[in-house]
């Protein structure tokens, strides 16, 4: 099974680039969602951590946006929480998928968490900053402070490019990243 992973910046298309390969997808942030819906132990291991935050279940988008904006510090305690959930959902995916040829990885820190492999294929989806402040403004629950906090444990763009073996320019125009995902798949298979 190969696996190819998605790096881009936060709002540049990556899910939509991960659907477009037509292999099973990862997605971490969805993942993520369903725990904060789902899973009660997420909730008591973060009340413990930050009690004045997480009471109530489901937990719901604005506590986790106040925690984070209350301290900074709540964001890696939420992450550590949150991530060994996370890894476990994806070596379940990984065992599920295991007799496919590929595997698609949307794991916004597939970097910084160190869940990449050393034979993965790493894609960058590049897009104009431009594009991506306009998509990301018509986001429900968007916050400029939260969207800074998460780019300060991100690596920097340029490294993620360099350690990507494929970029892809998306314009946000579907036929054209078709296209490209294509050529990858040419290439990789």
């Amino acid at each position: 099974m190969k696996r190819i992973g998605i790096l881009g910046d936060i709002g540049s298309g990556k899910s939509f680039v991960a659907k477009c390969f037509g292999y099973p997808v990862f997605n971490a942030d969805l993942e993520v969602s369903k725990i904060y819906k789902k899973d009660k132990k997420i909730l008591k291991k973060l009340n413990k951590k930050i009690p004045a935050y997480f009471n109530s279940f489901p937990i719901n988008k604005p506590d986790i946006i106040d925690a984070i904006l209350a301290d900074k510090g709540n964001l890696k305690k939420i992450i550590k929480v949150v991530h060994i959930e996370v890894r476990k959902k994806l070596n379940i995916f990984l065992k599920k998928n295991r007799t496919k040829k590929i595997v698609i990885l949307d794991i916004p820190l597939l970097l910084e968490n160190r869940i990449n492999k050393k034979k993965d294929i790493l894609v960058f989806v590049d897009s104009k900053k431009l594009e991506i402040t306009k998509r990301l403004k018509k986001r429900k629950n968007f916050n400029i402070k939260i969207h800074k906090n998460f780019k300060k444990i991100q690596l920097s763009l340029d490294l993620k490019k360099r350690k990507s073996k494929f970029i892809i320019k998306n314009n946000f125009k579907k036929n054209s990243v078709r296209l490209e995902v294509r050529k990858i798949l040419k290439n990789v298979l």
